[in-house]
């Protein structure tokens, strides 16, 4: 599958990702720019994303976890996703997202 990924410079980044891995694996696998601190346990921010709005409805809602952890984040938008907690799936072939400004290291 593949997964298009904007960094916080704005440089596209299109990454194969299988599909047993979490967003935040397959980001942070590529070498991009995603602190990810709490290795996937949805307890930082570090790992935020801008999810595109064609695709938000496609993924799993918001846990109470991931948004209190969401509630900390930088600058935090309807569109919020912490990348730890998006299992990558076939249905998300071709998923959209941005790097949050706080999740850089």
């Amino acid at each position: 599958m593949k997964v298009l990924v904007y960094d916080q410079k704005g440089s596209l980044f299109e990454l194969e990702a299988p599909a047993e891995k979490t967003l935040m694996q397959a980001i942070r696998d590529a070498g991009l720019n995603i602190t990810a601190q709490c290795g996937g346990c949805a307890s930082c921010a570090t790992c935020h994303v801008y999810v595109d709005e064609a695709w938000c409805t496609r993924l799993k809602p918001v846990g109470e976890t991931e948004d209190a952890m969401l509630d900390v984040a930088e600058a935090r938008q309807e569109n919020s996703r912490l990348s730890c907690q998006v299992e990558l799936s076939k249905e998300l072939d071709g998923l959209i997202v941005t790097l949050a400004p706080g999740a850089e290291f």
